[in-house]
């Protein structure tokens, strides 16, 4: 069994065209129902706001590997210098259950999570082409510098400004060198949003905060999931997900949107319509569109299996005796 961890990861980087690939792989194994995914329990006990996630699954196709992601995201632990998430991802042959791989590191898993943003932007760009791009994004812990590394390597000069908000202030040296001379950081999450035509959330906020107006026909990207208050409702109706079952619930802003605006799951565009059969066409070209992705474990075993393919080929990481 291979053992890899985040100095493991880092030391083969990250390709992420190649990344966003191996999603829009996954993507194609959930359109064709060559997949397994139960919905994932949540372990909480005394401090509600922690939880420890299991995430189980196979994923079909050429990936062909079951694994099981278990996280823990524990929001307060910035507060003590200690990270927030905590990750141990694990990959079985799909044939016989045999184990293959454990991955002791949440650095995965933030590749997966920004690989799956970088996915949307493309499917976006295929509707409306970025040019002159203001990119804001709030929240800038390893998922921020990570989805700031995506951008910067996708849209690469078709950025013209990036906006920086983190409430506990942004770490200048994790600003890729790249795009630092475009990186302005701002005191407000208002001055990244206001005018950003791609904006991410990649914060620990419990809850909504943002009802603004969102920029004319402009791209956001939910990720962190619990940032917008339903009143966004009242700017577009171009609301996309990763699967309804998934992210209407555990206090999302899809499920508030659902419990006090009545949004379903038909309102919505999932991200098999978005990849598989172009919806975003579907909305109105000035729209805002508004991506909620609650997070897929088949996405997190095909990423796994990708860094398991290359580890086996470089000699990356420990081999560990049965």
């Amino acid at each position: 069994m291979l053992y890899m961890n985040t100095q493991n990861l880092q030391s083969i980087g990250i390709d992420w065209n190649a990344t966003i690939s191996v999603i829009e792989d996954a993507v194609k194994c959930l359109a064709t129902d060559d997949y397994a995914q139960p919905v994932k329990p949540y372990l909480r006990y005394r401090d509600k706001s922690n939880r420890i996630i299991a995430m189980p699954a196979f994923c079909g196709g050429d990936v062909n590997i079951a694994g099981i992601k278990w996280i823990a995201s524990f929001p307060k632990n910035i507060h003590q210098g200690v990270q927030r998430a905590h990750s141990v991802t694990i990959l079985n042959q799909a044939d016989n259950g045999k184990p293959l791989a454990v991955f002791n590191t949440a650095y995965v898993s933030g590749i997966r999570t920004a690989s799956v943003t970088g996915l949307v932007i493309k499917k976006y760009e295929e509707v409306k082409p970025l040019a002159n791009v203001n990119v804001g994004i709030i929240g800038f812990g390893p998922i921020g510098q990570l989805h700031l590394e995506m951008v910067t390597a996708l849209l690469g000069d078709r950025i013209s400004k990036v906006f920086l908000y983190d409430i506990g202030g942004v770490r200048e040296q994790y600003i890729p060198a790249a795009i630092k001379d475009r990186v302005e950081i701002v005191d407000t999450y208002e001055a990244a949003y206001d005018d950003a035509d791609v904006f991410i959330t990649c914060t620990v906020s419990a809850g909504g905060y943002i009802d603004r107006k969102p920029k004319k026909g402009s791209l956001l990207l939910n990720v962190s999931l619990r940032d917008f208050k339903p009143e966004i409702l009242d700017y577009t109706k171009s609301i996309i997900v990763d699967d309804w079952e998934e992210v209407c619930r555990e206090n999302t802003d899809i499920e508030l949107m659902h419990k006090e605006r009545n949004l379903q799951e038909e309102d919505t565009k999932s991200i098999v319509d978005v990849v598989c059969k172009d919806a975003i066409r579907e909305f109105p070209l000035d729209d805002a569109v508004i991506f909620n992705p609650m997070g897929m474990a088949v996405f997190d075993v095909a990423v796994a299996r990708h860094y398991y393919d290359i580890a086996l080929k470089t000699g990356v990481g420990t081999l560990l005796e049965d």
